[in-house]
């Protein structure tokens, strides 16, 4: 599937809460908010990553200008972590990948890591396919499972 990234929009903000509210994707994610129904926390969280210049945030487009997702990059040199969330129509079609790849184009920190549950399959090889390695395993509470569920730590050296 082909994407491009472009800056987040006011507009694109609904998008994302619907994504981020969707059953199957919420619980692959595992690590979200205790409540990622709550409208205002969700709303206060985007202004604050917005207008914090240590983290890069874009929009991602699909072929006809839809929007497909979101990724981003935050963290202190040294330790800076990639995030993504793709809308579930758009699973299984090459989009995470193709928008990681086009992030990782333009983002020159390394290393980056990324983390993903254990179980969350579809996530990890989109990170390995675009170069990142596994390096560890954690345990963690996972609100979207209200339980301690394992995380895979993975590391992007060059």
């Amino acid at each position: 599937m082909d994407v491009t990234l472009r800056e987040v929009r006011d507009g694109d903000l609904p998008v994302f809460y619907a994504h981020m509210n969707e059953p199957e994707g919420t619980r692959m994610a595992a690590f979200t908010a205790k409540d990622p129904s709550d409208r205002a926390r969700f709303g206060a969280h985007w202004a604050r990553i917005r207008r914090d210049p240590a983290v890069m945030v874009r929009t991602v487009v699909g072929e006809d200008g839809e929007i497909v997702g979101h990724l981003g990059v935050f963290g202190p040199p040294g330790e800076r972590e990639v995030t993504y969330w793709i809308g579930r129509d758009y699973w299984g079609r090459g989009a995470a990948t193709a928008a990681l790849r086009e992030l990782l184009g333009v983002v020159p920190d390394r290393p980056l890591h990324a983390r993903a549950a254990a179980d969350n399959g579809g996530s990890i090889r989109v990170l390995e396919k675009c170069g990142f390695v596994a390096t560890r395993t954690e345990r963690g509470f996972a609100n979207a499972r209200g339980e301690e569920i394992d995380e895979v730590i993975l590391t992007l050296s060059d």
